[in-house]
């Protein structure tokens, strides 16, 4: 049976498609789901985004489901026993990534109250609606994403690239880039 469904012209498989239709684009504001979206954003670079999505039960376990408090304690013993993990990517620099960037999150947590209020402050509270055709037309990047890119890096972010930190916008749902043909772009506007 074939799915009359218009959606997005990257979300060909039925993981992605469940993807696509329940979280992308979708507005988060729970910190700690936030904190997800980043990491995984992160560890997706250089991979394909349904590599990430199907180790996504191996990150919710490896990282103490997501949760910044606890990994911002993991130490030398723990990063080497995540390098064993073949539930997650086992790449070094991704996983201490995740560490560092869990101590930076917390840094924005008592500076702003939340890194939900950090974050959201880029987009005035208020998602970006793009009103794209077709998949072409979708940035890697723009100058929101340089300068978000910019000011975690200043403040010790690691994997927080441009693109890197687009893909995290788009998925967190500060910008709403489905293509206006797709089902979900009047729903999340």
């Amino acid at each position: 049976m074939t799915s009359t469904v218009q959606r997005c012209g990257w979300a060909k498989s039925e993981l992605l498609q469940t993807y696509h239709d329940t979280v992308w684009g979708v507005p988060a504001h729970d910190d700690r789901l936030l904190y997800e979206m980043l990491i995984l954003d992160g560890a997706q670079a250089g991979l394909s985004w349904e590599i990430i999505l199907k180790k996504r039960d191996g990150y919710y376990r490896a990282f103490a489901g997501f949760d910044p408090q606890q990994v911002a304690l993991f130490d030398g013993h723990k990063i080497a026993q995540l390098i064993r993990d073949p539930s997650i990517v086992r790449n070094r620099l991704k996983i201490q990534s995740a560490v560092v960037n869990a101590r930076c999150f917390l840094s924005i947590q008592e500076e702003f109250g939340s890194f939900d209020n950090y974050l959201w402050a880029w987009v005035g509270r208020r998602p970006v609606v793009n009103n794209w055709k077709s998949l072409a037309d979708v940035p890697a990047r723009t100058e929101l994403s340089d300068a978000l890119s910019k000011d975690l890096s200043r403040r010790g972010f690691t994997f927080v690239g441009s693109t890197i930190c687009y893909a995290f916008l788009q998925s967190a749902g500060l910008v709403n880039d489905h293509l206006v043909s797709c089902f979900r772009h009047l729903q999340l506007t």
